[in-house]
């Protein structure tokens, strides 16, 4: 019982890594210093998707349910959990495109804010 509320556990975590790597740079225009822990969490969704870095979360999943039942998936955390569940697995290639824009609009914002106020111009 206690190995699968954990790994119950690791998934809400594993969204919501997922979720800070989407929308980090945007939740560091309200608390910048936020930047720091979104750039080591970025390059790992990055390292993830494009080189296929195994993501310690989802091993950490997959022991816990071995230990809870025995039942674990094939695949990674996405595949079990987001495509085809989510949204349709044909939308991968547009959501992914989707989040670096986030990524990508999050920091021009934030530099663009950041040099408004080492201007003295209100954020």
């Amino acid at each position: 019982m206690a190995y699968r509320v954990l790994a119950d556990v690791v998934v809400l975590v594993h969204f919501a890594f997922i979720l800070f790597v989407a929308v980090g740079a945007l939740l560091a225009w309200r608390w910048p210093r936020m930047v720091w822990a979104h750039l080591p969490a970025l390059a790992w969704g990055v390292g993830t998707v494009t080189i296929g870095f195994p993501c310690p979360l989802t091993s950490l999943e997959k022991a816990l349910d071995r230990r809870a039942d025995g039942d674990v998936y094939d695949g990674g955390f996405i595949d079990q959990y987001v495509e085809d569940v989510v949204y349709p697995g044909e939308y991968s290639s547009i959501l992914r495109t989707l989040a670096a824009a986030v990524v990508v609009i999050g920091y021009i914002g934030l530099r663009r804010r950041r040099a408004q106020s080492t201007q003295g111009v209100p954020a």
